[in-house]
């Protein structure tokens, strides 16, 4: 996203775009990786609730609330495209908030990634996690990325 301080992102938040709705895919490639032809989507605001509810160090993958929807509505999986863009846009409303902050940087990407796309970037997002305890590790030599180190422990569990 660019140009976040001239955004409202906490009217995106509660721009629910004709969400929650289904989806019948019919690409084979798709169906394929995403195990099924049923895809859901969530409204951004879906997100902003199912982010608070994760605790003090504890975490969840973007993956995992897709997972989460999925279930709930009955679908075979929730749409990855806008859960990226709809996990940024929670962040940058609390950000932009002065109370009822989401915990979003205990939200990670696929594999316990950290996400620069969120407020300030990889420093802030790591900072806050290594205060609830977690390490982070880099890898990568020249694609420098951060992980939360052994995130499979710390996963908060959505059921």
């Amino acid at each position: 996203m660019a140009n976040e301080n001239k955004k409202d992102f906490n009217a995106m938040l509660h721009d629910n775009k004709d969400m929650p709705k289904f989806q019948i895919i019919t690409d084979k490639k798709s169906i394929e990786k995403y195990g099924g032809n049923k895809m859901y989507f969530a409204p951004p605001i879906d997100y902003d609730k199912v982010m608070k509810k994760i605790p003090y160090g504890k975490i969840i993958t973007v993956g995992e609330i897709r997972k989460y929807f999925a279930e709930l509505s009955g679908a075979d999986f929730t749409e990855p495209i806008t859960a990226g863009i709809f996990v940024s846009i929670v962040a940058w409303a609390s950000y932009q908030r002065l109370e009822d902050e989401t915990p979003y940087w205990r939200t990670l990407k696929a594999n316990g990634e950290l996400n620069a796309k969120y407020p300030n970037g990889i420093e802030a997002q790591k900072e806050k996690l290594e205060a609830e305890g977690h390490t982070i590790i880099q890898k990568g030599r020249k694609n420098i990325r951060y992980y939360v180190k052994d995130y499979e422990n710390s996963l908060f569990d959505l059921k």
